[in-house]
């Protein structure tokens, strides 16, 4: 996709990344997110940075998803595996960040967007704020065993369930009072709002909470299973195959899913 790019900038005590796609609604294509990796590991090692934000530019979209083009070439389940293993690298990278992260949500968070926002510590949202990941009823791929648990932590286990299984999109007032969402404004007072958290997030105690966030991600990720074998089974599958050639397809009738 001819102009997508990822935005990282510094300012002061707060590190600022931005998800620029605007013309398929901030999805993600695979340089990106190998930008996002890198930004992430930057901040990281920047002990100067006290909290980070993650924002989709355009107001329209936090992140759509990930670009899917490639999938059309996957013959093999073990593609698939090795897929997923990149995308836990990224959002690994994610997860380590040390210092407060808060996810700056306008319109769709979707798929990728739905996993980045799960990843930080606070989101903020517009009214309009739109969360999912219908993957059941578009392209059929599943996710990994760390995003499971990132996104199932983050969001309660039903309303993941709601997401996956029934392929459900839930606006942002239903995610405010199970704690997932920190605070719903509205749009011109988007940027007010964040800032606030920001300062207020910047004036705790480094180590406090980079060792509070890292005890979270030890107890999160313990003794997750091994399911390589699960999600090559569903991305060689003759379902995906077709999932993938209807999205791309741009029809918007469901796949006539076989189980196969």
């Amino acid at each position: 996709m001819t102009g997508a790019r990822l935005i990282y900038e510094k300012n002061g005590d707060t590190a600022h990344v931005r998800f620029d796609n605007q013309r398929a609604h901030n999805a993600l294509t695979s340089q990106m997110w190998h930008d996002l990796r890198d930004a992430a590991f930057d901040i990281a090692k920047d002990r100067s940075i006290r909290v980070a934000t993650f924002r989709g530019v355009g107001g329209k979209a936090f992140i759509s998803g990930t670009d899917i083009t490639k999938f059309a070439d996957y013959s093999k389940g073990s593609q698939g595996v090795a897929y997923e293993r990149d995308i836990d690298i990224c959002m690994g990278a994610i997860d380590a960040i040390p210092c407060t992260t808060i996810a700056i949500v306008e319109g769709w968070a979707v798929g990728g967007g739905l996993n980045i926002s799960s990843a930080c510590d606070f989101r903020i949202a517009t009214p309009n704020a739109r969360f999912g990941s219908p993957i059941g009823r578009t392209i059929g791929n599943c996710l990994s065993a760390q995003s499971v648990a990132r996104i199932g932590t983050a969001i309660g286990v039903q309303m993941a369930k709601r997401m996956v299984l029934l392929g459900e999109i839930v606006p942002a007032p239903e995610l405010l009072a199970s704690g997932f969402l920190h605070q719903i404004v509205e749009a011109d007072a988007l940027d007010e709002t964040a800032e606030a958290l920001c300062r207020r997030a910047a004036e705790n105690a480094p180590l406090t909470t980079a060792a509070s966030k890292e005890m979270l991600r030890r107890m999160r990720y313990a003794g997750l299973p091994d399911v390589e074998d699960l999600i090559a089974q569903v991305y060689g599958s003759a379902d995906f195959r077709r999932g993938v050639a209807t999205f791309l397809g741009g029809t918007k009738a469901l796949p006539a899913w076989t189980g196969k």
